[in-house]
């Protein structure tokens, strides 16, 4: 039976693709637990973080990576 690699990403450094994923799931989950404490219109930033994946992945454009990339992080 032939087996099958995984797609895994590196641990060993980090890098600003890694560190985007990171901060996305940091504001995904702040912004829900604040809309079930605070006010349920914190959602909005949840539809903004997944607004900016997406465009992301379809443009390549992304401003926190330009952010992140001006603290030092390098490319992959």
């Amino acid at each position: 039976m032939k087996q099958e690699k995984i797609y895994r990403l590196d641990t060993e450094t980090w890098y600003i693709e890694r560190a985007v994923y990171l901060l996305a799931g940091i504001f995904v989950l702040a912004s829900i637990i604040l809309s079930l404490t605070v006010h349920k219109n914190f959602l909005y930033f949840t539809a903004l973080v997944g607004a900016m994946l997406i465009n992301f992945s379809l443009t390549g454009y992304c401003p926190l990576s330009i952010l992140l990339g001006k603290t030092g992080l390098k490319k992959k």
